[in-house]
């Protein structure tokens, strides 16, 4: 049975976190955190990966509005002691930086 979109997107908005950037540097070490742009919502970005929507996601990426988290960005996050929402669809930890302190 495919769930819904709708019930897609309710498992992965209550599936997300605020991390601050230490928790998410292992999977940056992985190779694994995109990073989402702040205009995006995260959860239709996350809500196209989990269905593979490539075309969209294509289209997301040449547009430069995701993309994989690159070194600069990681010594940037660690410097500033970032903090994130942060969201898993495997393999992938999708993240878009906020200014909400962790709790």
């Amino acid at each position: 049975m495919h769930a819904t979109d709708q019930e897609l997107r309710s498992r992965l908005n209550a599936e997300t976190a605020k991390l601050a950037w230490k928790e998410l540097e292992r999977h940056f070490a992985r190779g694994v955190v995109i990073k989402v742009v702040e205009e995006l919502d995260l959860i239709e970005i996350a809500t196209s990966m989990a269905k593979d929507d490539k075309e969209a996601i294509e289209q997301l990426v040449r547009a430069g509005k995701i993309s994989r988290t690159s070194m600069d960005d990681a010594e940037d996050w660690n410097t500033r002691a970032a903090v994130f929402w942060a969201v898993v669809v495997a393999p992938w930890v999708l993240v878009q930086e906020t200014t909400l302190p962790v709790s």
